[in-house]
């Protein structure tokens, strides 16, 4: 483990290197050609009853957000999915060091803090709806059982259960130490049921059935779908159910989440872009995509695709948590960010 003085060192070169300029000339260079494609979960107020009990994996406070957007806007020229879609038929190029915002699942607070921090920075997003998620409070089950723990409503005896129920041993142990923020054991258990088959493992959730739901609306409505999409939001899917489309008939999953998408925008909305739930794809599941007319396909793969990459593809997605790009404080720190964003590997062309 390095030394206290070592990590203040090493901070102090990367504060140095980001005030000086040579970490925003060096990515000028590297990343001129690239793409960069960011993806977000929820954005969510510290004073937000809700942030108490997300997942710090996938929420970021909304001052942070915000502070993201003005990096983005310093060091990036920000495009919207059409600019990115024009590239890829060879309509018009992108500008140089392009990037795209995106957003999974369809979250509540992306209208209610997302939106008006990116109205507020005149930019553009992308947000990938999952169909079943529009007009349903409560999160997807394993968002619900990081919700119950840490709000209390889970105890350690309970999760260890089922972590035994899944399959596990000795590895559920640790959860009777485990403090309320201390989330790697029920991670575990949540990897064990999430590789039951359905029927399993919905048994198994429904012993919980009462712990699992607040009653509290963590997902997005019909009415801030379209806010979103009128606030230069493009919408395309997640999937219906959130399942992974390896495991389930992806294109019954894909037919369902672009119905339900256009009813919810109003009918005759174009949903032809994709992001895969949980990042799970094969070469069956892309085909199967493309044939039903999505034309762009984004993974979870940390990677920058070429910018001038022309037709229907997998472009790779960079997501960071609050941890990445704060202090101990909780302050944003730029050159945490630019270190994580401008040595992001090249995809192959």
């Amino acid at each position: 483990m390095p030394s206290l003085r070592a990590v203040l060192k090493a901070s102090t070169i990367k504060r140095s290197l980001y005030a000086s300029g040579a970490l925003d000339a060096w990515h000028r260079r590297r990343n001129r050609d690239r793409l960069t494609v960011i993806m977000f979960h929820r954005v969510v107020a510290r004073t937000d009853p809700r942030w108490a009990t997300s997942d710090p994996e996938y929420t970021l406070p909304d001052d942070v957000f915000a502070a993201c957007l003005a990096f983005f806007k310093r060091h990036y020229n920000v495009v919207a999915l059409d600019d990115v879609i024009a590239a890829r038929h060879g309509w018009r190029p992108l500008p140089e060091r392009a990037l795209l915002i995106t957003f999974d699942d369809g979250w509540s607070d992306n209208e209610e803090y997302a939106l008006p921090a990116l109205r507020a920075a005149g930019l553009p997003a992308v947000m990938f709806v999952v169909g079943e998620a529009v007009d349903r409070k409560q999160p997807f089950w394993q968002e619900q059982m990081i919700t119950a723990w840490k709000g209390g409503r889970l105890d350690a005896a309970r999760v260890a259960r089922l972590g035994r129920d899944a399959g596990l041993s000795g590895e559920v142990a640790g959860l009777a130490m485990a403090s309320r923020d201390e989330l790697e054991p029920l991670r575990r258990v949540i990897a064990a049921l999430e590789a039951l088959d359905d029927e399993p493992r919905e048994r198994l959730l429904a012993g919980v059935a009462r712990e699992l739901d607040d009653g509290v609306r963590y997902m997005i409505t019909t009415a801030q779908l379209r806010r979103l999409a009128a606030g230069r939001v493009a919408i395309g899917a997640h999937g219906f159910t959130h399942a992974p489309l390896t495991r389930v008939d992806a294109g019954a999953e894909l037919t369902a989440a672009r119905a339900r998408l256009r009813e919810g925008l109003g009918g005759d909305a174009e949903v032809t872009t994709l992001s895969f739930p949980h990042g799970k794809f094969d070469d069956g599941v892309v085909r199967r995509a493309h044939a039903l007319g999505y034309d762009l396909l984004f993974t979870s793969v940390p990677e920058l695709p070429a910018a001038a990459t022309q037709g229907p593809g997998l472009l790779g997605r960079v997501g960071f948590t609050t941890e990445t790009v704060t202090d101990a404080s909780g302050a944003f720190c730029p050159e945490l960010l630019a270190m994580h964003l401008f040595r992001k590997p090249h995809a192959a062309s």
